[in-house]
């Protein structure tokens, strides 16, 4: 069994490094040059200034005194609801140069990375060893997608195919550094890459039924114009993939687990009565997992659809905008992905632990 899984799977490790080594980028370059980014310290403020009054540097108003490193500048500070409120010690964030600094916004570093140091003491002291694998493939999935996925659609390599193979590395070495290499484990990782490959092909028949282009978007407007010809459509389909890729990790390694665990109950369970037992919770833990990514999908775009609705128009429209369109698609084709790895999974586990017995 181990040998018909290797065969299975090797082709799938040696396709997706092929891959891989075929579209991995090359130094990225940026689209323009922005006035530095500075870290500083603010030592004094001013009132923000009267509505139409423009800022201006080491005047009465709308200004601070940031301590950047050795030097104290003068910087203008944006006025509005969205504005940061200042006050003495806040660590912000400035931009500019050439005797001209104007505060973006506030410097967030520490406060995030103590954030981070405190999840992933929390994800350790629970699940111990398997919380460090699991944050390493956690490591591994946003080095790929930054130094991979990005800036190999940046360079003009087609998004979808750019995708499939960055999903496929992630799914490689995340299931495998988190739950070890087992038959269990190769096992949830042909029942993941089945059930990508069913999204993918779904996802390319919606979108080219409904006739979604990826655009609508200010996101997709800024991308023509700072990328000119990239695919927004296969850039739609990517994140379609890359989105459904986590849950179905969860969903696939449960399963086999389950299919483990009731053969380690019952020795002489036949693999019909192994799988309809698992799909039986397969089926619960799906119904729980369809209403958070629809939500998480629709919280998502909440902004967008607030914006839509002040604007007068009816909910019908709002719905068949291209923009709340392609979330719609984004959501119901990712959850008919994870339907499908259900039993897909199931029904490899339940042979091969039958077969495993003989």
């Amino acid at each position: 069994m181990r040998r018909i899984i290797a065969a299975i799977l090797v082709p799938l490790v040696v396709a997706t490094a092929v891959g891989l080594i075929a579209l991995w980028p090359g130094p990225v370059s940026r689209q323009a040059t922005q006035p530095g980014i500075l870290h500083g310290t603010v030592e004094s403020t001013t009132p923000p200034c009267p509505v139409g009054t423009p800022a201006t540097p080491g005047g009465p108003c709308g200004t601070a005194r940031v301590r950047i490193g050795d030097q104290v500048v003068d910087a203008t500070v944006p006025s509005g609801q969205t504005a940061p409120s200042l006050g003495v010690g806040d660590r912000v964030v400035v931009r500019g140069g050439d005797g001209r600094y104007a505060v973006v916004d506030h410097d967030r570093s520490r406060g995030l990375l103590i954030l981070v140091a405190l999840f992933a003491a929390a994800v350790i002291g629970f699940a111990r060893w398997r919380g460090l694998t699991s944050l390493v493939g956690l490591a591994v999935s946003f080095g790929l997608l930054l130094a991979f996925v990005l800036p190999a659609i940046q360079q003009g390599s087609p998004p979808l195919l750019v995708a499939i193979v960055g999903a496929a590395a992630i799914m490689f070495a995340v299931i495998y550094l988190t739950h070890g290499v087992s038959v269990s484990t190769s096992v949830a990782v042909l029942g993941t890459l089945g059930a990508l490959v069913l999204t993918g092909v779904l996802g390319l028949f919606v979108t080219d039924a409904l006739r979604l282009t990826g655009g609508g978007t200010e996101e997709a407007a800024i991308l023509t114009n700072v990328l000119s010809g990239v695919d927004l459509r296969g850039l739609l389909l990517a994140g379609i993939i890359i989105g459904t890729l986590g849950v179905l990790d969860d969903v696939t390694v449960t399963q086999t687990a389950i299919v483990n665990e009731l053969a380690l109950a019952d020795p002489t369970l036949p693999a019909r009565r192994l799988y309809t037992s698992a799909l039986r919770v397969g089926r619960a833990h799906v119904a729980a997992v369809v209403n958070t990514i629809i939500l998480a999908y629709a919280g998502a775009s909440l902004p967008l659809m607030l914006l839509i609705v002040v604007g007068g128009t009816g909910a019908m429209d709002v719905v068949t905008t291209q923009a709340i369109s392609a979330e719609i698609v984004r959501g119901i084709v990712g959850t008919l992905g994870l339907i499908a790895a259900v039993p897909i999974t199931t029904a490899l586990a339940a042979w091969i632990t039958t077969k495993r017995r003989t």
